[in-house]
């Protein structure tokens, strides 16, 4: 069974159709929050990162949010393929014997940033002329912007019910923050959906927004100081944007999104609810996603997620996610199949 799903709108559906599967057509790249997820789709990352993106001339406009602006500040260093690997190792390594406070949390996720960036701690990503990275962060207002625990819970559970009613009700209690390179031909420039603020990425500023953007309420401390940003309590970046629900139409190319699942939701409380799926803005753009059969044929039958911290000892999650990573590799192994016998239409599917 394949393991992978092609999934394209309607542009991208015809344009892809003209022109097959090439790397050029595509101006945008996603990279989704969702925790540990993206252990299951690691050996995608690698061959878009490593092979499939490789020689880009032209720019490439890259969005992440929590881990998955982590996988991009991989792409965007002078060796991803080793970038990611520094990731998979110190990610897995994580160890939580008892249970930690948001600061313990915070301390080895900054560990695992510094360890990311390498030695050359962020300048390649904030430098680079292909790969143009932008991360997202947002920073608590009203109840979500005091430091208490009860501050914090009543805060998030007015955000939730406010968000039942409507997403954008999510600018009245989190400011979305977008740290770029501010280029003036970033699709990303123009966001309105949600009140949002543009802030230059610069090495003063990318581990702290690298942290920020992984800044799990509760579970992480919040950052509270990020160089060339207003001060604040800064949080996930998933809390607005989860999985995406952004107008790019604008986009002169197509947008690729490797996705740990072929639906889309948009924010971090429209998780539980599945009615509110972002559908519209997806028309030029592929997602690229496991199927059910590759999902089904991983350990405990799922991607690994937050719960295997809870659920399993250090020693079992390590194991299971190292394992997970080395099944990943089919993904690779596919896509570079369909890339090199030009079969992608007779894999590609109407996303709607």
């Amino acid at each position: 069974m394949p393991a992978l799903r092609f999934l394209a709108g309607p542009t991208a559906y015809k344009k892809i159709e003209q022109t097959g599967l090439k790397p050029e057509i595509f101006s945008q790249l996603l990279a989704a929050s969702g925790g540990p997820k993206w252990i299951g789709i690691a050996g995608l990352d690698k061959y878009l990162f490593g092979e499939f993106f490789k020689d880009r001339k032209e720019p490439l406009h890259t969005l992440g949010a929590s881990s998955g602006a982590w996988r991009l500040a991989c792409q965007a260093q002078d060796n991803p393929l080793s970038a990611y690997a520094r990731l998979e190792k110190l990610y897995i390594g994580q160890r939580y014997d008892i249970k930690p406070r948001p600061q313990d949390v915070s301390a080895q996720v900054e560990d695992i940033i510094a360890g990311l960036l390498g030695d050359g701690a962020g300048k390649d990503i904030v430098d680079n002329k292909v790969i143009k990275s932008h991360f997202l962060a947002c920073r608590g207002k009203h109840l979500n912007r005091f430091p208490s625990r009860l501050s914090l819970g009543l805060g998030l559970a007015t955000t939730a019910a406010a968000n039942l009613i409507s997403r954008r009700s999510l600018g009245l209690n989190f400011e979305r923050f977008l740290f770029s390179s501010l280029d003036t031909g970033s699709p990303f420039n123009s966001l309105n959906d949600l009140p949002s603020k543009h802030v230059g990425l610069s090495e003063d500023n990318i581990a702290q927004v690298l942290l920020a953007t992984g800044s799990i309420p509760w579970v992480l401390a919040p950052v509270t100081n990020i160089s060339g940003a207003p001060q604040g309590h800064y949080y996930d970046g998933g809390i607005t944007d989860y999985h995406f629900d952004l107008p790019l139409s604008h986009a002169e190319g197509l947008t690729i999104y490797p996705h740990f699942y072929p639906r889309i939701t948009p924010g971090w409380f429209d998780k539980s609810l599945p009615w509110r799926r972002a559908k519209n803005h997806y028309h030029n753009a592929l997602i690229v996603a496991p199927s059910d059969a590759y999902l089904a044929a991983l350990p405990y039958g799922k991607l690994p997620d937050r719960g295997d911290f809870k659920h399993l000892s250090s020693e079992d999650r390590m194991a299971y996610w190292h394992k997970t990573i080395a099944i990943s590799e089919v993904l690779a192994e596919e896509f570079s199949q369909v890339v090199a016998n030009g079969s992608i239409m007779d894999r590609l599917e109407p996303f709607y």
